[in-house]
Formats: structure tokens, C-alpha cells, sequence
């Protein structure tokens, strides 16, 4: 039976113990060297850290939370909202919303945790920006896992993508979304809304098989701040990814020795052919085809999916 006496030694002892800075710190922001403030949130105390990078460019990590918390089982996961996105800051100067200050942010966030080597696992627009990160700086990315990925040349890219997506979509599903857009992204509308109104049609083209994989996607793409909603729609998604202009990454890609994982469903509007570009420039990489799935191959094939991320980020092939 425990004293007072005892208790009190019990509580000196706990707040005597210095745990690493990764267990501890659950949710913050970092300071950017150019005084911005990220948004991040950590899960897990595995000594193997992964930051995880969203999709958008103007989404904010809450896109792939939900889904990738299975990672925090066996590695710290550093989540994080992107400049521009989220409850990240929304910046007045727009010139700040470029992809060589993305980059920038990015290493940021690596040394406020006095990172070396980390892992990055991205989600569609998100491997472009961890790409050329590792342009950036190699010697800092030990693996990447690229889920959905836009390609590493914009060529007709954009082109082809919206003449798939609209092809999934009737008349009238295009009308609500347009509807849905002017909600989310208006000063005086129902952001939130909006917002979910909109992402309830926009994920079916995304998904192979929608009617059986919608309830099984866990992320939440509306559950940050309405002001970094509207934001992101309306600001940070255009100048962030007319920043990286005509795209071409492949020549660089080819310079580069590091471990990547491209992981793409077959029944994707972004082109297959595209994304195995990434593969053919990238001396490390292997594309890894998910059937019956397309943009979210993690939530709607999970029991292949992450078996296969597991034993990549364990070492067991490139």
C-alpha cells in the first residue's frame, strides 16, 4: 500500500526521467528559418522515424493520417501540414509559397528533430516535393515510398489526368462539385460543409471500386481549420504547383542511390505510364502495381499494401 512519502518519490522520480523528444511531443509547431510555423503531430517511439508527406499541394496531413497511423505501430511517424495548408501559416506574401521554400520547410522539420537520415513516405502531389528534396539532399533520405504519385515530368500530364477523372463523373455529379468548390473556398460559406460535400464526389473517380472502398478510406480530407481550407483551395494549390513550372525531374532522379517504392493502382486516372517513369529514372526504385485499386491503394487494398511497404522499409528487396 502506497504512502504519502511514497507517492511523492514516485513523482520526483517521473519528472526526473528526460524521454526523447520524438515520445514526448505529440503535437506543435516548428519554426522555419524564415520564422513560418509548421503544424506537425507524432505518433509512435520506434527508433526508424518516417516523415510523412500529404498530397494537394494545399491539403494538410489530416489527407493521410487516418490511413497511415498503421505505420506508428512499428516506426515514429512525424506528420506534418505543409506551408500554405492546415493550421500551418497561411502567408500573405505568396511568394513564399514555392517549391524551393517547400523544400526548405522540409529540411526545417528534420533538424527541429535533429534528424540525419529519415524515411519519407509520400501521397500524389506529395512525391514531387519529396523528390526533390532528395535532389536537394540526398545524404538526408535513407528510403521513400511513393503512394499515387503525380509523375516526375509534367509533359501532358495534367491533360490526361482530367480527361480520366471527368470520365468517371456524370453531368450532374460535376455540377454539385462545382457547387460544393464555391461553398468551400467562399469567405462567408459553409467551409467544412463544403468541403465534405465536395470530397464526397471528387473520391469516387479516385477509387476503383467506390460503393465498396469509400467507407474504408479513414482519412479525414475536411477535418483541419476551415480558414486552411479555404486557403489551400484557393491559394496554396495553384501557386505552389505553377512554382514548379514545366517540371522534369528524370535527369536528377538518375544521380540519385536511394531505396523507393512506387506504389500505384491499376485502375489510377494519374497514367500508369507516367508514374513508370519514376522507376526508369530512379536506379533504386520498383513500381509495385496494386490491381482493383487506384488512388488510395493503402485504404482499398490495405492487406497487400502494407505487407508489401513493411518488408521495403525492413530492407528486404531495394
Amino acid at each position: 500500500m502506497s504512502t504519502p512519502r511514497a507517492r511523492r518519490w514516485l513523482r520526483a522520480l517521473a519528472a526526473s526521467i528526460v524521454l526523447p523528444a520524438l515520445a514526448v511531443a505529440q503535437t506543435g509547431w516548428v519554426t522555419t528559418s524564415d520564422s513560418a510555423q509548421l503544424y506537425y503531430r507524432v505518433i509512435g517511439h520506434a527508433a526508424d522515424t518516417i516523415i510523412a508527406i500529404h498530397g494537394g499541394p494545399g491539403l494538410d496531413h489530416e489527407s493521410i493520417y487516418g490511413d497511415f497511423a498503421v505505420l506508428g505501430e512499428r516506426h515514429t511517424v512525424i506528420f506534418y501540414d505543409q506551408r500554405g495548408g492546415g493550421k500551418s501559416t497561411l502567408p500573405t506574401d505568396t511568394t513564399t509559397l514555392v517549391a524551393t521554400r517547400q523544400v526548405q520547410d522540409l529540411d526545417d522539420l528534420r533538424r527541429h528533430f535533429k534528424l540525419e537520415r529519415v524515411t519519407l513516405v509520400a501521397h500524389s502531389y506529395g512525391p514531387l516535393l519529396a523528390a526533390s528534396y532528395a535532389i536537394a539532399h540526398p545524404a538526408n533520405v535513407k528510403r521513400m515510398v511513393f503512394f499515387g504519385p503525380v509523375p516526375p515530368r509534367r509533359g501532358d500530364f495534367w491533360q490526361r489526368y482530367a480527361k480520366n477523372l471527368n470520365a468517371r463523373l456524370d453531368s450532374a455529379q460535376r455540377a454539385q462539385m462545382a457547387r460544393s468548390a464555391r461553398e468551400m473556398t467562399s469567405a462567408t460559406g459553409h467551409v467544412r460543409q463544403g468541403c465534405r460535400d465536395y470530397w464526397a464526389i471528387a473520391t469516387r473517380p479516385r477509387l476503383a471500386e467506390p460503393d465498396r472502398t469509400m467507407p474504408l478510406v479513414k482519412s479525414d480530407l475536411c477535418a483541419t481549420d476551415p480558414a486552411g481550407i479555404r486557403y489551400g483551395n484557393t491559394v496554396s494549390n495553384r501557386v505552389i504547383m505553377n512554382s514548379y513550372g514545366d517540371w522534369d525531374l528524370r535527369a536528377q532522379l538518375r544521380t540519385l542511390r536511394i531505396p523507393t517504392l512506387v506504389v500505384h493502382g491499376e485502375e489510377e486516372t494519374i497514367p500508369m505510364d507516367l508514374v513508370e517513369e519514376w522507376v526508369t529514372s530512379l536506379p533504386m526504385a520498383r513500381l509495385f502495381k496494386v490491381a482493383r485499386a487506384a488512388h488510395f491503394t493503402y485504404a482499398e487494398r490495405p492487406e497487400i499494401v502494407w505487407p508489401e511497404v513493411e518488408r521495403f522499409l525492413a530492407g528486404k528487396g531495394k
